[in-house]
């Protein structure tokens, strides 16, 4: 059995809209896709008058480069929430497929589960009170009782901040081999110890794994996302995306940003961010106002409160913007921060120090 096998049969052979870009000729005199012969004066050399690459190929490689897989296995999206939309209306049925998640999670996963009418499966995290689990043995299950075609793993997972290891998602491809394909979403792996889930995509062919220039890359305005899997997989996603998914001026940005002084740039304030979540993961600890606070592998910390309410508008009347987590049925004490720079930090704990 292929992989393909699990994509949904209408799609199997669906070769999309082919347009005028995607037709493999070159030229001087473009005339085949009805746009305007001119430049505006705001190009900026830009060249905004022209559609742009369905996948720009300088953009892919450079992604694949800093990835280490081949450019036929990686697609780029309109950040991260795209490669999940579009995984979820190739692999699932309306109305008789479904995905699995581990609530509390990310909440895109059950929106675009909702949108496509496909039916989503929860195993929730396990609270470990200093650190959340992912409940291996109750997904294992899970899989085999319902017809589930995306299991979505979220590591480091947010808004909890735990990560997944390379053991569990082998465990968890092996037993969905013919049966599901396995989604992890490496959002935050920039500031994670745990290993990246791309060692093993030449080992399972039911493993995607999602990445970001969002957040340790500084980029979230340019909406570059990055879907990396088999051949044969993302063959069959970009046949069903939009023709033209990355805007030039994102590419050009998310280029420059790519060169080898700001990779190093993103490796340093990494590091400055996991130092930083240390520290401030110390001060709540100390904090009486502070009932729980979960160690985290993002750039993040989830933090349970004797009053959130209190602690919450705390923060805002010191300008500092932390998110209420209280609407999941799970976190009514809780709020999630986001590690900023050293003086911001300070910001927030002086906010919440004053409780």
């Amino acid at each position: 059995m292929s992989v393909l096998d699990l994509v949904r049969e209408d799609l199997r052979e669906f070769a999309g809209y082919a347009s005028a870009r995607r037709a493999n000729v070159t030229g001087n005199i473009w005339l085949n896709a009805n746009e305007s012969p001119w430049t505006n004066d705001a190009d900026k050399g830009m060249n905004l008058n022209r559609y742009p690459e369905p996948q720009p190929q300088q953009l892919v490689k450079r992604l694949a480069a800093l990835y280490g897989v081949g450019s036929a296995s990686l697609m780029i999206t309109r950040g991260s929430d795209e490669g999940i939309d579009l995984l979820t209306r190739a692999f699932c049925k309306a109305g008789q497929d479904g995905v699995l998640i581990a609530p509390p999670t990310f909440g895109m996963y059950a929106v675009c589960a909702r949108v496509q009418n496909a039916m989503v499966f929860e195993v929730p995290l396990i609270d470990g009170e200093t650190q959340w689990q992912f409940d291996l043995p109750a997904v294992l299950e899970k899989i085999r009782q319902e017809p589930i075609k995306l299991v979505f793993v979220c590591t480091p997972a947010n808004p909890t901040g735990q990560s997944v290891s390379l053991d569990e998602i082998r465990a968890l491809a092996k037993a969905s081999t013919d049966k599901a394909i396995i989604v992890v979403d490496e959002a935050y792996a920039e500031f994670n110890e745990t290993p990246s889930a791309t060692s093993l995509l030449g080992e399972f062919e039911n493993i995607v794994v999602l990445r970001t220039l969002s957040k340790a890359y500084a980029m979230a305005a340019a909406r570059v996302g990055i879907v990396m899997a088999q051949e044969n997989i993302i063959r069959v996603l970009r046949n069903i995306c939009a023709p033209y998914p990355v805007p030039t001026p994102c590419v050009v940005q998310a280029l420059a940003g790519l060169d080898d002084g700001n990779i190093e740039l993103a490796k340093r304030r990494a590091a400055i961010s996991v130092s930083e979540r240390s520290r401030v993961y110390k001060k709540l600890q100390d904090m009486k106002s502070v009932k729980n606070v979960y160690a985290s592998q993002g750039n993040y910390l989830l933090a349970r409160f004797d009053d959130a309410e209190k602690a919450f508008q705390s923060c805002l009347s010191a300008g500092v913007v932390i998110r209420d987590m209280r609407a999941n049925p799970v976190l009514q004490d809780a709020l999630r921060i986001s590690i900023g720079t050293p003086e911001e930090n300070d910001a927030l704990l002086t906010a919440l120090g004053s409780l």
